[in-house]
């Protein structure tokens, strides 16, 4: 098993317990122990990897380092092991610049003091996020997830970080050999198949997405069967690393808006845009912020 390690210092404030915690997408933590696991598919799509994550010291203190250990069944880059760990947890980007919206912004203000160094963490890569977008539609989140574990432990890479067992996705290439699996009917495979076929045809390289900026990126990704526009957005906004993508359509951003804004109801798409016109140039960290933290503050505020 080869293995390395690296350092990440974080420009701005960094919270990973924030990024451990925050229940998103491949990534479910019972609890917090200091130690952050993750296990994918290195962008390629051909290797796996398995990486340990720590921090010392507070956010509150200053950006405090991010220690990496990780390992792979063969030998890897751990430069690009590095990239794409940083991109994962949104160390790509300056989170010091982030604080300038929140100084314009008194709203942000207040959810970035209630949620300190909280950053977006994202999708491994769009491959997984377009995998876990078919295996996820119209079935049950915890459900499928479980599918999920179960599929990766069974045709994908187990490691053991920090006495834990976790398991990355089957790279396309070993997903494509899967012929039937419990809990994936034969269509949802079939399309699995797609998005395989897909990642090896470079369809879904990162470095392509953000070539191609937001708008095109999204339109591109319809043309693998299964993935419409809710789910190609899901990929670019949270898989890609952009920073500045504005979700209109997302009724549960609009509502707590319209909350912590003080609107007499959620805003239109052009009345949002024009509300985040001030969040520039980290519009998508913005909504992200507002989803994760607005309980946080508004649990604070008296009863209308």
């Amino acid at each position: 098993m080869f293995s390395g390690s690296f350092t990440i210092t974080p420009q701005g404030p960094f919270s990973l317990a924030e990024a451990a915690m925050f229940g998103f997408g491949q990534r479910d933590e019972p609890g917090w122990d200091g130690c952050m696991r993750l296990a994918f598919c290195l962008d390629g799509y051909e290797q796996q990897v398995g990486a340990e994550v720590r921090q010392a010291g507070s956010p509150d203190t200053g950006p405090a380092d991010v220690h990496v250990v990780f390992r792979s069944p063969a030998d890897v880059d751990a430069g690009l092991v590095r990239q794409q760990v940083a991109r994962v947890l949104s160390l790509d980007y300056d989170g010091a610049e982030f604080l300038r919206v929140g100084e314009r912004d008194p709203v942000i203000g207040r959810l970035q003091a209630a949620a300190p160094g909280l950053r977006p963490p994202l999708f491994y890569s769009p491959y997984e996020a377009a995998v876990w977008s078919v295996l996820s539609a119209r079935r049950p989140q915890r459900q499928m997830m479980q599918v999920r574990d179960r599929l990766n432990a069974a045709h994908g890479v187990v490691f053991d970080l920090a006495g834990v067992r976790l398991a990355a996705l089957p790279a396309p290439a070993q997903l494509l050999r899967v012929e039937s699996f419990p809990g994936i009917s034969e269509d949802k495979l079939h399309r699995l198949h797609g998005v395989a076929r897909a990642a090896l045809e470079g369809q879904l390289d990162v470095g392509l997405l953000q070539e191609l900026g937001p708008e095109r990126a999204m339109a591109g990704l319809q043309s693998i069967k299964g993935i419409g526009p809710f789910y190609s957005a899901l990929i670019v906004i949270r898989a890609a690393g952009f920073r500045d993508v504005l979700p209109v359509s997302e009724p549960r951003a609009l509502a707590l808006a319209a909350r912590l804004y003080q609107l007499p109801g959620p805003p239109s798409e052009a009345e949002f845009r024009a509300l985040a016109e001030v969040w520039r140039p980290f519009r998508t960290w913005a909504v992200v912020l507002i989803r994760a933290a607005a309980r946080r503050i508004l649990a604070d505020e008296p009863a209308a």
